[in-house]
């Protein structure tokens, strides 16, 4: 029954890597032809199209970048990756979901049954984006923190009378990551004939904040308008340094309640390795009974569900 159940599984890996291969080569085939058809198009246009910038790769694999970029959701991962500063490429990121996929469905599938198998592969499946969200959380919390002070440095720049790219400039020299990094990425853009206007967008997208978007709609009102951007910069930071004291002792009440949803999650897999130290036999009952693997898989998938309820109650938005 062993040696059926791994030749199965080997067939199936085979007829998945089949069906895969040729998905990959027709969309390869398709991708060449449009592709020469542009180019085509393009010795017909001559010079005007430019070519100072460069579309970055999703893959450093032909085909698996030709079939990634025909879905929507991957400039959404792609920015997320962006986002959470990692050097990482999309491509890169899909084979890790589906290798840690398919290698927790190869081991699960010897334990319980197929849907549990199917279940929780498809759990972990997830978890390098998982791990790309946490990153990025990590990095705009940091970011946010270090806001207001970057506003109170510019704003005491523009008083002692530096233009505002000279601030930024300055700022981006004195400040620590990750936000002298994307003020040194604003001024290049604006200095480099971009322009402020979008320049700021574009830091607004990479830093999805209302922090954020609130400094880059002062900035573009200032240069519509004029007035006194030292002022407005002051209080936004004072506005920022109340907020964040406030997400810090909710923080601090919302602990507890993370601490007791791990608590409660960890205890029941503690007394199942312990039961098996002290008791084996005790718990050979649950793997032998006919439904046992099937209630292993539900107590599972409940735990993880179970988990995820209580992080999301304690997570209070200020």
């Amino acid at each position: 029954m062993l040696i059926l159940s791994i030749l199965a599984f080997f067939v199936a890996i085979f007829l998945l890597a089949s069906i895969s291969v040729t998905v990959a080569w027709m969309a390869f085939i398709k991708t060449t032809a449009e592709e020469s058809d542009a180019a085509k198009g393009d010795l017909e246009i001559g010079d005007q199209d430019s070519h100072l910038f460069r579309s970055e790769r999703l893959s450093s694999l032909n085909f698996w970048d030709s079939l990634l970029a025909r879905f929507d959701f991957i400039e959404l991962l792609k920015d997320r990756i962006a986002q959470a500063d990692l050097e990482w490429s999309v491509g890169r990121v899909t084979f890790g979901m589906l290798f840690s996929g398919a290698f927790a469905f190869a081991i699960c599938w010897k334990f319980l049954e197929f849907w549990a198998a199917g279940l929780i592969a498809s759990l972990i499946t997830f978890i390098p984006y998982g791990y790309i969200g946490y990153r990025r959380k990590k990095r705009f919390r940091k970011f946010a923190e270090n806001f207001p002070d970057v506003l109170d440095s510019l704003s005491r720049a523009l008083r002692a009378g530096y233009p505002l790219s000279a601030s930024m400039e300055m700022i981006s020299a004195e400040t620590l990551p990750p936000v002298s990094t994307e003020m040194r990425k604003t001024s290049a853009e604006a200095n480099l004939g971009m322009g402020w206007p979008r320049a700021l967008e574009n830091l607004a997208r990479r830093v999805p904040l209302l922090e954020v978007n609130l400094f880059t709609a002062a900035v573009q009102l200032h240069a519509r308008t004029g007035g006194k951007l030292s002022e407005v910069l002051s209080g936004l930071a004072e506005n920022m340094r109340e907020e964040l004291a406030l997400q810090g002792e909710v923080r601090s009440l919302a602990a507890h309640g993370k601490l007791t949803g791990v608590i409660l999650t960890i205890l029941p897999i503690g007394i199942a390795i312990m039961m098996l130290i002290v008791s084996p036999g005790y718990m050979q009952v649950l793997f032998n009974h006919p439904y046992g693997k099937d209630m292993i898989a539900a107590a599972v998938v409940c735990l993880v569900l179970a988990q995820l309820i209580i992080r999301k109650i304690v997570d209070i938005k200020v």
